[in-house]
């Protein structure tokens, strides 16, 4: 009875003792893997890094025409190059500003050219710019679309307006007779080099062949200390300076306004009359006024020139500089 008794007792313990270590074993007892093992197995394991490096590493290009437009404004540069025979600027100019009594200011890649000097007590200032060119160009480019501007078809001309028939000027044959003979008037009998009519159209057609300069803005600015300026828009243009309005601020900074403020001040002042409103004596005065500071013929034939010189250095530069964007 004892022994059936122990062993009954005993079955309890034996199993609870079984299964007591797998199920509360402690934490101190769970395996540890060793420096070795964790440092093999990060070893082991892939690593992500980042998809960028510290170093510059130059991409392909994704553009087609890249290499293409590179080429074009290569030569476009070279084809300026090859029609300008020196980079210097003209004799012309080289004589104005060696003989004048002005100093030019002119910043590269800016479109503004501006002329100083001292007269006396004044300081003037006359500015002009190269948009002036670019606007005339855009002007020409729209007359010539201009189906007004065009010539009519040779078939509305009257037959007997057109060029080389029979009542054109100068001409030997007068027309025919019924007979088929060529009727001669007497002024045929002379030589066209010796007829003065002519002789006075060549004479012309060779006026009209030299181009007029286009005009240019000039704005002259004349400042006295303590007594405002004085401000005069003038064009020039085939040697002649022509006054379109005249201006008078009390205060100097508002002839050259640079701040939004300073031109809405600007603005709401009475400046003056219309210059042609003026009576003429006045006018003539006003322009000997600006002859004896230098606003004359000379100054009149520099401009032009030296806008175009300019302009075809500014485009020089900007093909340039927008075929090195391009190709970097």
């Amino acid at each position: 009875m004892l022994s059936i008794r122990a062993i009954t007792r005993s079955t309890p313990r034996a199993i609870s003792r079984y299964f007591a270590p797998s199920i509360c074993r402690p934490l101190s007892t769970i395996r540890q893997p060793s420096l070795t093992q964790s440092s093999w197995n990060a070893a082991s394991k892939p690593t992500l890094t980042a998809a960028f490096s510290s170093s510059r590493i130059r991409q392909e290009k994704e553009g087609e025409v890249d290499d293409k437009l590179v080429a074009k404004f290569e030569s476009e540069l070279q084809m300026e190059k090859e029609m300008r025979d020196t980079d210097e600027a003209p004799v012309s100019i080289k004589d104005f500003l060696e003989n004048s009594p002005f100093k030019i200011q002119d910043t590269p890649g800016q479109e503004e050219v501006v002329l100083t000097r001292q007269f006396g007590d004044e300081s003037i200032r006359i500015a002009f710019t190269i948009a002036d060119l670019n606007t005339l160009d855009s002007e020409s480019d729209r007359g010539f679309d201009d189906p007004a501007l065009q010539d009519e078809d040779a078939s509305d001309i009257p037959e007997e307006g057109q060029s080389g028939g029979a009542n054109t000027k100068g001409s030997v044959n007068q027309g025919r007779t019924k007979g088929g003979n060529i009727n001669v008037a007497p002024e045929d009998s002379i030589a066209p080099a010796d007829r003065p009519e002519l002789e006075t159209d060549e004479s012309s057609a060779e006026e009209g062949d030299q181009e007029p300069s286009f005009p240019a803005r000039l704005n002259v600015t004349v400042n006295k200390a303590g007594q405002g300026a004085l401000q005069i828009e003038t064009v020039a243009q085939d040697g002649m300076i022509v006054i379109d309005n005249v201006y008078y601020y009390p205060n100097p900074e508002l002839a050259d306004a640079k701040s939004a403020e300073k031109d809405w001040q600007k603005r709401g002042m009475y400046t003056g009359p219309p210059f042609g409103n003026l009576d003429e004596d006045l006018q003539v005065l006003l322009e000997g006024y600006l002859d004896e500071r230098g606003v004359n013929t000379a100054l009149a034939l520099f401009v032009p020139d030296y806008i175009d010189f300019k302009e075809q250095r500014e485009y020089l530069r900007w093909l340039s500089n927008v075929k090195s964007f391009v190709e970097a």
